[in-house]
């Protein structure tokens, strides 16, 4: 359980930027701070998922409770308004905040009571619980819950407007309808009796949000007073409120709460590690893990699963989620999630390409990226290499050679295999193909139109990987032995020996790019630490030349830069507009998933998993940051390196699982 105390809760600057997160394995989730200050138009208790995954509506935004006990008045919630006026200051009343596994957990000091508050999800639902406990107290305590409500797209802000709102009071809760056309909202009470008014005046205007400030976007916003909650709490008793798209709930608050904690419980059960030994902050992350697997049903696999890359923004990506696929589900045991996943995006496959990712609104994919397909087969090989699982493999393979084949004829934006150096190169004028893709407008940042030095070690990894499939299920293999080692024999060309690394990007418009970036690390750490050994891309010189440049120029505590600080374009700090944060984005900022390869890459090099494993170290201190008990997805690249992006990112959770998983595994080997 992570704990903060009055230092960090009764610190609006600290318990402000604290964020956390829970989610009902749909694309719904619930966010907030832990001073419970709207920070982001993402924050709120009810993001329901209405087309899982996406679909992502704001409805419930947050309560605004306050309490009377023993003669005095307390109010516990906080708000900053647009005036800069923070009012009223809940937060002083906060003696402690913690995770209980995922779920968030108050304690609001109220003279010499003790009121607890927690909030979780429904698995597969989108439902959100609040729990009010009265777990110290000499008398009665009296609770008044102001619920604000909206009903809008997650990316958007809501200014008061002449919504004909509906709201019809039922025993213990109401049902609220913001237009007509809207998914109606239930807010149900469970436990202690409840009286329901209307509030007298409905818009509250002028919410303050800050971190959209720092990001350029709308930084207000104006939120509906739906109903409020009257309660008197007895010591020792509870008080559940439940915020639902659905009208029916078939458990109580306290059945709910335990059913949830087994749940959490059978995560951690699964996990293929002795828990006994596994430090608690791995643990964290095994349940940190499976908030981002979500459901995505398709008309060939009903119980289809994907990967949400990041919350509270992102969808599902292709890239991010073969990335992220071995640390999210097999390092925590969920091998019927990884197997779904591999199948769900096989449907996909088109003209040799897995999606790039799916929009929040339609069902037309993306598919501008060369780099998501090339890591389904680094997800497959890690798949079959831990389960055995032929079947799937022998499922799959059709539409691997398929791949292969496109590849080598050329697809969509000019990918193709170049037949006189063995090297993959794509990209057109103003389309953005690889991981660093960020644009603005007509504006690619970091176009790298050419041949990428990580999608070229990840076609060779690809190439082998098949020679490797082809040979378990009895099928020639030579004509992938064969591309492979064309590709090993072109490689050779990305070193740079005057700079003593490798190039980022080979016969661009305007020729090769020589900037120092921490792509050319895939080159060492992509080859497995188990299975068939092939030959390295780089030699031991080079392998160690790298190491010592990207140790030097681009690590940092929590990930590496994504460019060397001596490079002129270099941009140190994220932040700002959309155009000046998407130029700093790929020119510097740190990303957490990289420090994954380094350390794997340190590990091949070094060959000490001890001094390999306290890289990651950091990270286990930053489960107490940014996005308590998960990882953030970038870094500023000056220090103090800041905490950026989402709060919580999938690859970077998933790296730093799979890197610590592999370690632990090569120290047991060598004992």
């Amino acid at each position: 359980m992570l704990n903060f105390g009055r230092a960090i809760c009764s610190n609006l600057s600290s318990s402000e930027a604290l964020e956390w997160l829970v989610t009902n394995g749909i694309g719904g989730y619930a966010a907030g701070t832990v001073a419970e200050i709207l920070e982001r138009r993402y924050h709120g208790l009810l993001v329901a998922a209405l087309e899982p995954p996406l679909g992502r509506t704001l409805t419930l935004v947050k309560l605004d409770t306050a309490v009377r006990y023993n003669r005095q008045y307390f109010p516990i919630y906080t708000n900053r308004w647009v005036d800069g006026k923070v009012t009223p200051e809940g937060f002083k009343h906060l003696e402690e905040f913690g995770l209980e596994g995922t779920i968030p957990t108050w304690r609001f000091a109220c003279a010499d009571a003790i009121l607890e508050k927690r909030i979780w999800m429904k698995q597969g639902e989108n439902t959100t619980y609040i729990q009010y406990h009265l777990q110290r107290a000499t008398q009665p305590m009296d609770l008044s819950i102001k619920a604000l409500v909206n009903y809008r797209d997650y990316h958007h802000n809501t200014y008061g407007r002449d919504w004909p709102t509906e709201v019809e009071l039922m025993e213990g809760g109401a049902c609220i309808k913001v237009f007509p056309e809207a998914t109606p909202l239930y807010l149900l009470s469970q436990g202690a009796a409840v009286n329901l008014s209307l509030p007298t005046y409905r818009w509250h205007y002028g919410f303050d949000l800050a971190t959209e400030r720092y990001r350029g976007l709308d930084d207000s916003e104006d939120h509906l007073h739906g109903v409020t909650f009257e309660a008197r709490l007895e010591p020792g008793r509870s008080l559940t409120l439940i915020a639902s798209t659905a009208p029916q709930q078939d458990q109580d608050g306290d059945a709910a709460l335990v059913s949830y904690r087994a749940h959490e419980s059978q995560l951690l059960h699964q996990a293929p590690l002795n828990q006994t030994q596994t430090p608690g902050w791995i643990q964290q992350l095994i349940l940190a893990a499976n908030q981002f697997i979500v459901d995505r049903p398709t008309v060939s696999h009903p119980d289809g699963k994907t990967i949400i890359a990041g919350y509270p923004w992102f969808g599902d990506w292709g890239r991010d989620t073969m990335i992220s696929l071995p640390g999210l589900t097999l390092c925590t045991g969920q091998f019927e999630v990884a197997r779904s996943i591999l199948r769900t995006f096989a449907e996909y496959v088109d003209q040799g390409m897995l999606p790039n990712r799916f929009p929040d609104a339609g069902d037309i994919p993306d598919y501008n990226t060369i780099d998501a397909t090339l890591w389904y087969f680094e997800a497959i090989r890690a798949y079959v290499q831990v389960t055995g699982d032929f079947a799937l493999l022998q499922e799959l393979f059709p539409v691997l050679a398929e791949i292969i084949d496109w590849h080598r004829r050329g697809t969509r934006y000019n990918i193709h295999l170049d037949p006189e150096d063995g090297l993959i190169s794509g990209g057109e004028s103003g389309i953005q193909l690889t991981w660093m893709d960020a644009k603005v407008g007509n504006w690619v940042v970091t176009p790298r139109q050419g041949k990428p030095i990580e999608v070229n070690a990840l076609w060779y990894h690809s190439l082998q990987i098949m020679a490797q499939f082809a040979q378990d299920l009895g099928f020639p293999a030579t004509e992938y032995q064969e591309l492979a080692e064309k590709t090993a024999q072109g490689f050779g060309r990305f070193w740079n020996e005057a700079n003593g690394y490798c190039d980022d990007v080979l016969d661009s418009p305007s020729g090769n790019d020589s900037a120092l970036r921490p792509n050319q690390l895939f080159a060492i750490s992509l080859p497995p630490f188990q299975g068939r050994p092939y030959a390295p891309l780089l030699n031991p010189e080079q392998q160690y030349r790298v190491m010592e440049v990207c140790g030097r120029e681009l690590l940092t505590s929590h990930g590496l830069r994504s460019l060397s600080p001596n490079h002129p374009a270099y941009k140190g700090i994220y932040g700002g507009d959309l155009r000046q944060r998407d130029g700093a984005y790929h020119q510097g900022t740190v990303w957490g998933w990289l420090i994954g390869p380094f350390v794997l890459a340190h590990l091949r090099v070094y060959q000490k998993p001890h001094e390999a494993r306290s890289f990651l170290m950091p990270m286990a201190h930053h489960l107490n940051a940014h996005g308590v008990g998960s990882l953030s997805e970038i870094f500023d690249g000056d220090v103090p390196m800041t905490p950026r992006g989402c709060p919580a990112q999938a690859w970077t959770v998933a790296e730093v699982l799979r890197t610590w998983s592999i370690l632990n595994q090569v120290e047991q080997d060598m004992s």
